[in-house]
């Protein structure tokens, strides 16, 4: 099986950069075809891709687009035959639509052993907004279109202009990752992870909820003497909790509540306003942001929502925030009553998910850089 994977994006957006990236640190043990057309930047030179055992077929039908579909198709299938590749990156011109790149690789992987396997486009941050404006559709067309998409040069672009970005790149395509991390602070491997495989955060933080609230309702009567577990953690509740992170010690941890089961216990079956039934279905919210966090703002932020109903009953959240200093971010794991942060690597982007019943949209908007 062939992985083929599109990297997209108008001349000087920084393809080359991000593929080079991906030749270097995440797929460099594997046989690679990449195909450039011939009006893409030529931003890899020939040593580099000899040194790195990548073979170039340069190909001489000009702009990909719907008339040369058949054009391109023909010559991705004689490529795949000749090399057997276990990759092929196409790099296509900057002003193809995707969408015939991606149509052309369906038709290919009809009657041969591949498979689309990303779609990718890169964004200048600096004119993501003129060239939506410009050059409507081309440009959208590989916003449309695109699995994940890469928002380059935001280390040197106003915040306000990356957080702008985002909002118009989300009116055409509301489901694709955005990379608003600088691809400098990210390593090949996460680059590849994230154009190969969904974010599937949110939906693993309800079924965490779901699993562990069912486990409460069914477990309320007994003794709370007893060890709880959270994500599979063996620690006694009664010395410190930790989630998500079963091997670390919390004692570092200024606002590591501890607690015994009681009155206060935060495992939801007491707490007046965390009663909820196994079978109740809980509302989840979840956001993306490029806003900078200091430890004192998110400590503030993370109080309120585990001690108080400030934004509604909150079971669960979890989220990774940049600071804003390159290279260092805080990550968060809460539930009522309890919270921890720690250091974390930079993610694609800031993310937060939050479950919970009556959630205050309006105010997690505000407090997480959306109000």
């Amino acid at each position: 099986m062939t992985k083929i994977d599109i990297i997209s994006g108008f001349l000087g957006a920084g393809k080359t950069t991000f593929i080079k990236k991906l030749l270097e640190e995440a797929i460099a043990g594997e046989q690679v075809v990449l195909i450039e057309n011939e009006f893409g930047e030529i931003g890899i030179d020939g040593g580099f891709l000899k040194d790195a055992g990548v073979e170039i077929r340069e190909m001489n039908s000009g702009c990909i687009c719907c008339s040369l579909v058949g054009d391109f198709g023909a010559s991705l299938a004689e490529v795949l035959k000749t090399y057997k590749p276990d990759r092929v990156i196409i790099e296509p011109s900057g002003v193809g639509k995707l969408s015939d790149v991606m149509k052309a690789v369906r038709d290919v992987s009809k009657d041969m052993d591949v498979v689309l396997n990303s779609a990718v486009t890169i964004v200048d941050a600096a004119k993501c907004k003129m060239y939506m404006k410009n050059f409507g559709e081309f440009f959208n067309n590989q916003i449309e279109n695109a699995g994940t998409i890469v928002l380059s040069r935001t280390d040197v672009a106003d915040e306000k202009k990356v957080a702008a970005d985002v909002e118009l790149l989300r009116q055409h395509n509301p489901k694709a990752a955005i990379v608003t991390t600088p691809c400098s602070q990210l390593t090949g491997a996460q680059l590849l992870e994230i154009i190969e495989k969904p974010d599937t955060m949110m939906e693993d933080l309800m079924k965490e909820v779901e699993e562990h609230h069912h486990h409460d309702h069914d477990h309320c009567h007994e003794d709370h003497d007893h060890h709880h577990d959270h994500d599979h953690c063996h620690e006694d509740h009664n010395h410190h909790h930790d989630h998500d992170h079963c091997h670390e010690d919390h004692d570092h941890h200024d606002h590591d509540h501890h607690h015994d089961h009681g009155d206060g216990c935060s495992c939801g079956c007491h707490d007046h306003h965390h009663d909820h039934h196994a079978d109740e279905v809980f509302s989840s919210w979840g956001m993306e942001t490029t806003a900078a966090f200091t430890r004192e703002k998110l400590e503030k932020i993370l109080e309120d929502l585990s001690e108080s109903t400030a934004y509604g009953d909150i079971l669960r959240a979890k989220g990774m925030l940049p600071t804003g200093e390159a290279g260092h971010w805080l990550y968060f794991d809460l539930v009522p009553e309890e919270y921890e942060i720690r250091e974390g690597q930079p993610d694609y982007t800031g993310k937060v998910c939050v479950i919970g019943a009556r959630l205050n949209e309006e105010a997690l908007n505000k407090a997480f850089g959306r109000g």
